[in-house]
């Protein structure tokens, strides 16, 4: 029988939610792709709760307990004397969220003398070592797909709340004021502007259908170039790298993976590259943005703004300065949580448990490492530092 410890983040500081604002989800089988949604023997909640904090338990406690296997839930996942590193030494499988990440170091891995199997419940597995994790034939998975659509349409939200400055306008209602030269003296249409995507994955690519009704001239890049048709349905124009396709964009948005080819990417030199007044959204990692450097270009006015929700680390702490840098639109990592998305990757965790515990295959499109190497979805997307 296995341990499973899973790291979740804290419950809603009002308490677990008693009822929801919506009573349903809508029904869908299928990602634009093809791609089946998770196909778990079943699960244990209704779509549409809260099952990425600790009392949601993604769902998992009566199958694994009722199967005979251990979970332990915590949110406490920092310091060498954490509920997490007290229960690591003798965990079969951990389990933690991007928005929450438990941060598997090369430490951590010397620590896991039973560790076999790593699930991020969600996408992006940058806080995985990946390097120990193939050292010691940690076998690394997570839910491809689950949570791009509602990325997709955080980022098309922040472009539009920063292109528009929706936010201060809020601000300005919410405490009672009404001069409309205060907010709209920030103001602009998106439309007719110039958008690229650095990279254009499942999330990239759904950022660019979104936009496209807008009527804004659509860029990208990535080391993977998209089929001919597909740029010429959203009239897309492909440029070989970020430092050629960001001077040339009015907005920009990040939707690459984190690894050591994309960490730091939009630092000093990059930022001094791209159009006066420019706007920058970050969906992706942190790290990929340098802190300071975004700040000294929203204090310069070289960026009009930068929105996202990925920080490092995260939680961020109190003092981090993209918490009061001017014209940022930052959310706390929330874009690809939603309850829509919880009941997606929730499913999927479940799906690979059964699949593990019973000896058949996970998903090739969840794989990230396996056997000692990148695999799946792992080899399109990341790279090691070996």
């Amino acid at each position: 029988m296995a341990k499973v410890l899973c790291v979740l983040y804290d419950d809603p500081t009002d308490g677990y939610p008693k009822e929801y604002a919506r009573d349903a989800l809508p029904q869908l089988t299928h990602y634009p792709d093809g791609q089946t949604l998770p196909t778990p023997s079943g699960i244990d909640f209704p779509p549409g709760v809260l099952l990425g904090s600790v009392s949601g338990e993604l769902g998992l406690r009566n199958f694994l307990e009722d199967n005979g296997h251990t979970l332990v839930i915590t949110s406490d996942k920092d310091g060498v004397d954490s509920v997490f590193d007290r229960e690591l030494p003798d965990a079969d499988i951990v389990i933690s969220q991007p928005f929450w990440p438990a941060y598997m170091t090369p430490e951590r891995f010397e620590k896991a003398r039973n560790l076999k199997l790593i699930i991020t419940a969600g996408i992006g597995s940058d806080h995985i070592d990946l390097d120990a994790a193939a050292e010691k034939g940690v076998t690394v998975a997570e839910i491809t797909y689950s949570n791009s659509i509602s990325v997709s349409e955080h980022v098309v939200m922040m472009i539009l709340s920063l292109v528009r400055d929706y936010l201060p306008a809020w601000e300005v209602v919410k405490e009672g004021g009404w001069n409309i030269a205060d907010v709209v003296k920030r103001s602009y249409d998106l439309e007719g502007m110039h958008v690229g995507t650095v990279a254009a994955g499942r999330i990239g690519l759904a950022v660019l259908k979104r936009l496209a009704p807008f009527d804004v001239h659509l860029h990208y890049t990535d080391r993977h170039r998209l089929p001919r048709e597909v740029e010429e349905s959203l009239n897309l124009t492909w440029h070989e790298s970020a430092a050629d396709m960001v001077p040339v964009c009015d907005v920009v948005t990040i939707n690459a993976p984190l690894h050591p080819e994309t960490e730091g990417l939009f630092g000093e030199e990059l930022l001094s590259t791209m159009k006066r007044g420019a706007y920058l959204i970050n969906t992706a990692r942190g790290q990929i943005a340098d802190r300071d450097a975004i700040v000294r270009a929203l204090q310069s006015g070289r960026l009009a703004g930068y929105a996202g929700d990925v920080w490092y680390p995260q939680p961020a702490p109190p003092d981090h300065p993209w918490r009061t840098m001017p014209h940022h639109g930052m959310t706390p990592h929330m874009s690809g949580s939603s309850l829509t998305a919880q009941t997606r990757y929730a499913a999927g965790t479940r799906e690979i448990l059964e699949c593990f515990f019973e000896g058949r295959p996970i998903r090739e499109e969840y794989l990230i490492m396996a056997g000692g190497h990148l695999a799946g979805v792992g080899a399109h997307s990341y790279s090691t530092k070996k």
